[in-house]
């Protein structure tokens, strides 16, 4: 045989696997688009929706006590309103807590509006201002550090304390967000083949086997939709206009860090533990347990929360 035709035959065999991979993905993303619509019906309704400029977003309310806790989450939470579930469950027979689903988030709607550092702020405190929320300590997982700090810094003679949990912090590390991965993970059908082919990576033990169901179906709905897309990009320069923002010194502020980020993350350990000394009141408790530390420390979480801000 000859180069030549060796070369041809190779050819045929190349674009034979495209072929092969390029029908397969067109399967994948149909087959994915027919579940997505009928799984919309079966998505259950939680919380209550509020008209915030150009869209409704989603808000848990639980509890009724006298102090109120605002639950902010991390980057892309699927549904923040059952993610939360064992924190709320927490801290609900002592507080009136509110976990605010932004645009694209759980059952919160998309919006047009630019996923700005600023805008996000405003929506929060637009949620808040419709629920006649004057007064309260504010909670946020991951990203919500960010977005908690401006919101402090914004409205400060609103909020009573700040407790972060692994939150992020100006000048962290940040490779940027890997919008063309998610797009493709989203749109091929892909995402949804992974949950089929390893369905255990995506139960999580803190949910009952019908709330795992409904988080699988908001995660598959919801991941790198326009809303979130939008926010992933902008964090590069979220994290610009923060570089040289603190949480105000007046501030109770309290941080839980994951261990397994603190080993591992250059700087993650020092970068709260500085803006923890910057405060006039200040604690930080390095945990075990993940970076979603309020799916597996909620119990220790509240119960170092109640006794610093008794203190």
């Amino acid at each position: 045989m000859t180069i030549k035709k060796i070369g041809k035959w190779f050819l045929r065999i190349v674009l034979a696997i495209v072929g092969i991979i390029v029908v397969a993905l067109l399967v994948t993303a149909t087959v994915n688009q027919i579940a997505l619509s009928k799984e919309t019906k079966k998505i259950e309704n939680y919380g209550q929706k509020i008209d915030v400029f150009d869209g409704k977003m989603n808000v848990r309310i639980d509890g009724k006590g006298k102090e109120t806790i605002v639950l902010l989450p991390g980057y892309g939470t699927p549904s923040p309103g059952i993610d939360f579930k064992p924190l709320i469950n927490e801290l609900k027979s002592d507080y009136q807590v509110i976990t605010i689903e932004p645009f694209g988030y759980g059952l919160s709607s998309q919006t047009k509006r630019e996923r700005t550092l600023e805008n996000v702020t405003e929506e929060i405190h637009y949620v808040l201002a419709q629920l006649k929320i004057e007064s309260f300590i504010l909670m946020g997982h991951s990203i919500s550090g960010i977005y908690g700090m401006n919101y402090v810094n914004t409205y400060p003679n609103e909020v009573k304390a700040f407790v972060g949990i692994d939150t992020s912090v100006p000048n962290q590390p940040w490779p940027g967000n890997p919008t063309k991965t998610i797009d493709f993970l989203r749109y091929s059908g892909v995402l949804r083949l992974f949950t089929k082919m390893r369905p255990e990576l995506f139960e999580y033990p803190h949910l009952t086997k019908e709330e795992n169901e409904q988080y699988r179906m908001l995660n598959l709905k919801n991941t790198g939709n326009q809303s979130m897309r939008s926010e992933g990009i902008e964090l590069d320069n979220s994290f610009e206009k923060v570089k040289t923002m603190t949480f105000p010194k007046s501030l109770p502020l309290l941080l839980f860090i994951d261990h397994g980020n603190a080993e591992t993350v250059p700087t993650w350990r020092d970068l709260h533990l500085k803006q923890v000394k910057n405060a006039n009141k200040g604690a930080s408790f390095e945990l075990e347990g993940g970076h979603y530390l309020h799916r597996t420390q909620s119990k220790k979480i509240v119960s170092e929360m109640k006794q610093f801000l008794n203190d």
